[in-house]
Order: structure tokens, then C-alpha cells, then sequence
């Protein structure tokens, strides 16, 4: 289907992009596959190419740009091109609110334009071993010793774990408040007492580093707590719908990448003196396929404007979320099906696109907590 809700602007981003991901990604993404996380130097260069933070600020590097099409650019052409491994969705996706809105003129001076310019790297440090969708379970805490915040806990499936230079840690700073004690806190690479854990050998996303962070007895300055003192889970729940709709993107962009590559398989692939979509069963398997996912793209850039107009609800992301890591998981495994037994084989894009997209279902809130986020909206 037509899409109506680029512009001119948006599709020269998107040559920059796919040339980005091209020259800078693609040739390298076996090899970050085996490395278990991505050069720096990719970081770099997108940085160079200002695929990074356009919506801070121009007196830090930015562009002043906040437009959440742009984002979702960046994923549709990371998938298109068969890009693997690099969290720019984290840092354009997830970051930026907690940089922009939270921190203080000197704080925004401080960090900003290394994050733009790709010499930072970012994480967002939440979920706990024994606290993943709960976030008000959270056990890591942080209390006040003069000038500086003491940080003890840890955290675990934390993307960037490894490379990330700048950590925006959740902490009880009041542990008896609740979920009305929790701050954020940023932990910068080096300080004493910050320790990155094990690399997490994941089933998929093998190229995106995913880590356990410990700290033990971090000290930190007073002025890098971030948003104020005891709104954390606030905060956190507040940036929830952009992530959501940010991975709701990015599911539907692997789904339309495995569907592509299906069909181009379905009519190149013979069995029985014809190409096997010839065969009803493949057919209407396709055809079925071809529907679901425009539908789900009418859905999804609903959303991405409504976002953009300032109407996007926690409810709706949540169903975008939902939808289509539900749906694109459907539709990725019955592409991989048709594949036969090379679907299985990991030299084939398939096999990767597979193994990464099933986690879709479970980061950034569980399908089961989607349910539950549209249930209450019923009055339920």
C-alpha cells in the first residue's frame, strides 16, 4: 500500500540511512554476529552522518528535529538491508527523552554532544534479576552521602551493557516510598565500583551486546541524578509509549523483510518442475501474509502520527506493541516455513531474522502486560 505519511525531507534521510546501514553495517554484520556486539566505529560514523540525536538541540550538536518518522526510518531501513546489531534505536529511540527532558542546561552540556556525535553510548538500566515488567520491584539503591549519590544493586538484560559509557540507572533513593522512591540516576564509564557483568548468550540479537551491570558502592556526583528526586517510575512510565511504539516498528519492518524475502523465494524455488508458490497452499500462505501486514501498517503509522500530533495513549502503543510482535512473529515463522530445511540453517537471512525477532514479544513490557495495559482501558 501507499504510504502517505513521509515527505520529500523524509525520504532523502532514508537514502542516508540505507547508505549508512549499507557501507557501515551490512558488510559487518556476520562478523559482529561472532563478536558478540558491534565496532565503535559504526557508532562513529553514524554519528558523523547525524543518524544520531537529531532531536536535540543545535547548540549541542543536533538538528532541533523531533520527529518520531524519522525513527522509524531508521528501523525500516536497519531491517531492509539486512543490518544487524547496532542500538541506534536505543539511542534515538529510548535515550532521548530522559536526555532532553530530565537533565539540567549543564548536564545537557556535558553529555549531549558526545551522544551525537557517537563517542557515547548509551543504556538504560531497569530491569533486575528479580524485577523485569515490575519496575517498582526494583532492589538497586542509591543513597545520599554529601555531595554524591552511593549507588549498591544490579541490573541485568541491559542493552549496550558493554559498550555503553553512560548509564541511566533506576534506583530506590527512598526504599520505604514504593514506587514513589525511585530515581534515575546516570553512571558514566570508569567510575569505581561500576562492573559489567556477564555478556548474555542470547537465542537471537546475537550482534546487540546484552549484559549484567553490578555495582558496588558507586559513588557518583549529587548533579547526575536526572528528572527529580522520587518521580523515577514516573518518569520511566511516561517515556513507556514511545519505546513501545519504537519496537512496534521494528517488528513489523522484520516481519516485511521476511516476507520479501519469501516471495522472492517462492518464485525462484522449484519443487516438482514449479516454482513452489505456484502451489495454493504457498499461495494463499502469502497471500494471507500480504494482508496482515497491511493492516498492521496502517495501524502502525496511525500511531507514529498520532505520536507525532501529541495523541498517542499508553493503551495504543500497547496494542501497536501487541499486534505486531505478535503478528510479526506469526508471519516471520510461516516465511521461514516455506524456506523448507534452509529456513534452518543460519547462513540463510531467514534463520537470523527468526531467531531475533521472537524476543519482541517480551522486551519493553510482555504481550501478557500489553493485555493487561488495553484491558484496564476498557474499565476492566
Amino acid at each position: 500500500m501507499r504510504r502517505t505519511i513521509f515527505t520529500e525531507e523524509h525520504e532523502l534521510f532514508r537514502e542516508t540511512a540505507r547508505t549508512f546501514y549499507l557501507r557501515e553495517c551490512a558488510p559487518y554484520a556476520e562478523q559482529w554476529e561472532r563478536d558478540g556486539q558491534v565496532s565503535r566505529a559504526a557508532w562513529a560514523a553514524a554519528g558523523k552522518a547525524g543518524l544520531i540525536g537529531w532531536e536535540f538541540p543545535e547548540e549541542y550538536g543536533g538538528q532541533g528535529i523531533r520527529d518520531f518518522r524519522y525513527n522509524a526510518i531508521m528501523a525500516e531501513e536497519m531491517a531492509a538491508t539486512s543490518s544487524v546489531g547496532i542500538g541506534l534505536g536505543l539511542q534515538n529511540d529510548v535515550i532521548p527523552p530522559y536526555l532532553m527532558n530530565l537533565t539540567t542546561p549543564e548536564q545537557k552540556a556535558r553529555w549531549l554532544p558526545g551522544v551525537i556525535g557517537g563517542e557515547t553510548i548509551c543504556a538504560l538500566a531497569l530491569s533486575e534479576p528479580s524485577a523485569g515488567s515490575d519496575l517498582k520491584g526494583i532492589r538497586t539503591t542509591a543513597r545520599r552521602d554529601g555531595d554524591e549519590w552511593v549507588i549498591d544493586g544490579s541490573k541485568t538484560f541491559i542493552t549496550n551493557g558493554i559498550l555503553a559509557d553512560l548509564v541511566v540507572v533506576a534506583c530506590k533513593t527512598d526504599p520505604e516510598a514504593g514506587h514513589k522512591g525511585i530515581s534515575l540516576i546516570v553512571v558514566e564509564r570508569g567510575t569505581e565500583g561500576f562492573e559489567r557483568g556477564r555478556k548474555l548468550d542470547k537465542v537471537g540479537m546475537k550482534a546487540q551486546d546484552t549484559a549484567e551491570l553490578f555495582f558496588h558502592e558507586v559513588r557518583v556526583p549529587a548533579e547526575n541524578l536526572i528528572g527529580q528526586e522520587g518521580r523515577g517510575f514516573y518518569h520511566m512510565m511516561g517515556n513507556l509509549p514511545t519505546e513501545r511504539l519504537a519496537i512496534a516498528v521494528s517488528s513489523l519492518a522484520a516481519a516485511e523483510r521476511a516476507y520479501a524475502l519469501a516471495l522472492e523465494y517462492a518464485k525462484t524455488r522449484t519443487a516438482f518442475g514449479q516454482p513452489i508458490g505456484e502451489f495454493q497452499a504457498n499461495r494463499f500462505a502469502l497471500a494471507d501474509i500480504r494482508a496482515k501486514l497491511n493492516v498492521a501498517r496502517v495501524y502502525v503509522d496511525s500511531c507514529i502520527m498520532a505520536l507525532l500530533q501529541g495523541e498517542l495513549t499508553a493503551d495504543e502503543a500497547a496494542a501497536a506493541k501487541y499486534w505486531t510482535s505478535e503478528t510479526g512473529w506469526e508471519v516471520i515463522d510461516r516465511c521461514m516455513q516455506l524456506f523448507g530445511g534452509y529456513g534452518y540453517v543460519n547462513e540463510y537471512e531467514i534463520a537470523r531474522i527468526w531467531r531475533d525477532s521472537r524476543v519482541q514479544r517480551v522486551f519493553g513490557g510482555t504481550s501478557e502486560i500489553m493485555l493487561e495495559i488495553i484491558g484496564r482501558s476498557l474499565g476492566l
